[in-house]
């Protein structure tokens, strides 16, 4: 009998899906307690902690997530002073989004716990497993842009 050539557990996007929600539930729940935060708001945060002031089309590109998930996120980081608004002079309809004092301290906070979390996860594979695995994610990422028809680092500089 022919194998099942539609197996799920053979799917590499169902497995890689599965694999980076369980990820990230993980590292969420650490900081969900501490902070009082869920994925997305911590998505947005690490982005504009990483890459500074953004707009909402940015954030949308640098984090995956849909327009209505960012603007959510968005909203409740801001009700909460953790980001501030500005506008931005190069499109009258955006605005810039970017940490307030609050948000780069509760950041600093976070990222240790991140980081540690990271270290744990990934204990198992060798620093050269660790390197080619990013290498590999890259590659992933950039073929998606390619068949997505968009530039992989345009999103990010916005």
């Amino acid at each position: 009998m022919a194998k099942d050539s539609s197996r799920l557990a053979d799917f590499l996007p169902y497995l890689m899906s599965v694999t980076t929600n369980a990820v990230s539930d993980m590292i969420a729940g650490e900081y969900r307690a501490r902070f009082g935060l869920k994925i997305p708001e911590w998505r947005v945060m690490a982005v504009l902690g990483d890459a500074g002031a953004q707009t909402q089309r940015s954030l949308v590109g640098a984090t995956r997530m849909d327009k209505v998930a960012v603007n959510r996120a968005c909203k409740v980081l801001e009700d909460r002073g953790l980001v501030a608004r500005s506008p931005n002079a190069d499109d009258g309809r955006s605005h810039h989004i970017e940490l307030t004092a609050a948000g780069k301290a509760m950041h600093g906070e976070i990222m240790p716990l991140a980081l540690d979390m990271e270290r744990r996860l990934f204990a198992s594979l060798s620093a050269a497993e660790l390197k080619d695995f990013k290498v590999l994610l890259a590659r992933i990422t950039n073929r998606v842009a390619e068949l997505e028809g968009a530039d992989p680092t345009k999103e990010l500089s916005r």
